[in-house]
C-alpha cells in the first residue's frame, strides 16, 4: 500500500522551524500569510504585544470575485498593504507560514510590495 505524505504536516514543521527564528516587533511587524483551497488570509502581527495589527482575507463583504486564485491573492495584498500604510506600517517581516514562495503566496507578497510595504 502507498501512503501518501502528510502535506500540512510537513507544512506546519517548516513553519515553526521559521517562526523559531523571526518574530514581529512594534517597528516591525510580521506580515503572515494563511492559504486555504479557495481563500487566502494575511494579517500583520505584532508579536511582543500578541496583538494583530492590520488584517485583509478573501471572504470579507466588499471583496468580490473568486478567492483562490492569482488575482485575488494580489487584491489582497494591496489591500493589506493600503490599511497598513494608515495605520502607519510602512516595513514588515515576511512570513510565508511554510507555503513555497510560489503562485498565490508569491502574488499576495507583491501586491503588499505594490501597496507600499517593504520588506
Amino acid at each position: 500500500m502507498i501512503k501518501r505524505p502528510d502535506t500540512n504536516a510537513q507544512r506546519i514543521k517548516r513553519h515553526v522551524r521559521v517562526r523559531a527564528k523571526i518574530s514581529g516587533t512594534p517597528e516591525r511587524p510580521r506580515l503572515n500569510v494563511f492559504r486555504s483551497k479557495q481563500n487566502i488570509y494575511a494579517q500583520i502581527i505584532d508579536d511582543v504585544a500578541g496583538k494583530t495589527l492590520v488584517s485583509a482575507n478573501t471572504l470579507e463583504k466588499d471583496f468580490d470575485g473568486y478567492g483562490g486564485n492569482k488575482e485575488a491573492a494580489r487584491k489582497v495584498g494591496k489591500i493589506l498593504a493600503e490599511r497598513a500604510v494608515k495605520a502607519g506600517i510602512k516595513a514588515v517581516v515576511f512570513d510565508r507560514g511554510g507555503y513555497v514562495y510560489h503562485g498565490r503566496v508569491q502574488e499576495l507578497a507583491e501586491g503588499a510590495r505594490e501597496g507600499g510595504l517593504e520588506f
